[in-house]
Parts: structure tokens; C-alpha cells; sequence
């Protein structure tokens, strides 16, 4: 959506980025970062799409599919450079306004 800000973020959806963004800092083990993204994408999601439709779907697209699922045969240094990736871009889209 045009004119949407960057740091605008729904609360369940805020929590899922903030979740990837603590992983990224180092703060969090891969191997717990994989079972709590799974665990918490899985409560959150559906709250996610009723908070804002398109930003979920590009979170789980982007992060979940394309970055933690991904990932399963990574290296550590590999996935998380993955994850980063997919996190930034994601960033990026929504500073943008979307599509």
C-alpha cells in the first residue's frame, strides 16, 4: 500500500521481526531460533493476516519459506546469512510501500 511507513508495525507481526532481528543480533542459538519461529509462526500467523494481509503474507513468503525453510541444510553461517537477507529485503519492501 502506498504511503505505508516502514515502522508501522502490527503487534504479532512486529513480534515475528523482532524475533528474526534478535536471531540476526546473535542473541539467539539457531537451533532454538528454528523451534520457536516454527512454533510462534504457526500461533501467529492467522493474527498476522487479520492485523494486515499483505505484510504477512510477504513476512512468511520472504522469511519463512524462502529464508528459514530454506535453510534446513545450511551451514549456521550460510543460514543465518540467508535469514538476513531475506529480513532486509522484507524491510525494504515495506520502506518502499509494498508492490
Amino acid at each position: 500500500m502506498p504511503g505505508r511507513k516502514a515502522d508501522f508495525m502490527p503487534k504479532n507481526i512486529d513480534y515475528m521481526m523482532g524475533m528474526v532481528k534478535t536471531y540476526l543480533s546473535g542473541k539467539t542459538p539457531r537451533y532454538i531460533f528454528e523451534l520457536d519461529f516454527q512454533t510462534e509462526i504457526t500461533a501467529r500467523y492467522k493474527k498476522m493476516v487479520r492485523e494486515d494481509r499483505e505484510y504477512a503474507e510477504l513476512f512468511y513468503d520472504w522469511i519463512s519459506e524462502g529464508g528459514v525453510d530454506a535453510g534446513s541444510g545450511l551451514s549456521d553461517i550460510e543460514f543465518k546469512k540467508l535469514v538476513k537477507k531475506q529480513y532486509n529485503e522484507v524491510k525494504s519492501i515495506v520502506a518502499e510501500g509494498f508492490f
